[in-house]
Order: C-alpha cells, then structure tokens, then sequence
C-alpha cells in the first residue's frame, strides 16, 4: 500500500483530518512540518528568518522523499507540492488527497489561527491577508488540482472519505 498525501492551503484541515482519518483507516499518521522541527530542532518560522524559503524548501523537499515512503497518511505543509518536482513525485509515490476550500472559508479559518507560527502571514493585515489567500490559493491551484482526489473539506466527513477511499483499497485489515 502506497501513502495517502493530503495537500492544501494552510489553514485547510490536513492535520486535523489526517489524525482522524490515520485513526480510521488504522495508518499511522506523519506530519512532514512536525517532521521538519523534530529533525532541524528549529520551529519553521526561525528556519526561514535564518536561513531563507529556499533552503526551506530544499529541506522540505528532502523530508518529503525520506519521510514519507511509508503506509501512513501524510500531512504536507501547504506549499510542498508547489515546488521542485514534489507534486510528480508525490503522484507516483501515493495517494494525493486536495482538501479544497474557497478564498473565503480559507480567510475565515486563518484569521483566527496562530498568525505568528506561519512566516507567510506574519504582520498581514486583514485586507492584506484576503488577497494573500486569493493570490496564492491561485498560484497553487494548478499544482493541487492534480491530486487524483478533490474533496470539498467543508462539506465532507471522515466517514465519508474513508468511503471513497474503499475502491483505492486504501484500508487496511483490522
């Protein structure tokens, strides 16, 4: 069996659902940012002030292909499959999952969220974070849209995901 990824904006439930949905299908769960901070000893947002979002995304990349070649469902940060060759990648080496959300549900989730722990967001304003979401939810749209699944995340449960899962024989035996 091959990982389930689950790709998306910041902000769109990949780990919240991913801990769910590991639980169901009885899969551990990965979270590549929780990765990234255990292995460089160093919270994402002081990673990019010292060091940049290129050397970030090299990291990111490298994390990716080493961590994730495992049965388990994987939480990607949400700009993982928009750089390198990470989108093929994670396309020949599991299941992409896009957990969609409109600019909108997306500004009303990341207002409210711990600003400061994601370095893209860091001293927005609201309007600037509005147009932030709608600009880069753009620009990433055609790297998302190639997950072999789409699932409106503010419309779908866990219990029906893991049903339209069952023809990818995606679970496991209990």
């Amino acid at each position: 069996m091959k990982p389930i990824f689950l790709i998306g904006f910041m902000g769109s439930g990949k780990t919240t659902l991913g801990k769910k949905l590991a639980k169901k299908l009885n899969l551990p769960f990965v979270d590549l940012d929780h990765v990234f901070v255990d292995t460089y000893q160093q919270d994402i947002p002081s990673f990019f002030q010292l060091y940049g979002e290129n050397q970030f995304r090299i990291a990111e990349r490298e994390i990716l292909k080493k961590h994730a070649q495992v049965e388990a469902v994987i939480s990607t940060g949400g700009g993982t499959p928009c750089y390198f060759d990470n989108m093929d990648w994670i396309l020949e080496n599991g299941l992409a999952i896009y957990l969609y959300h409109t600019p909108a549900s997306l500004y009303a989730r990341l207002k409210t969220s711990k600003i400061d722990q994601r370095p893209a967001l860091k001293n927005l304003s609201e309007e600037q974070l509005r147009v932030f979401i709608v600009e880069k939810l753009s620009e990433r749209a055609i790297y998302y849209e190639r997950a072999q699944l789409k699932i409106d995340q503010l419309h779908s449960t866990v219990d029906e995901l893991v049903e339209i899962l069952k023809p990818y024989q995606i679970e496991k035996p209990a």
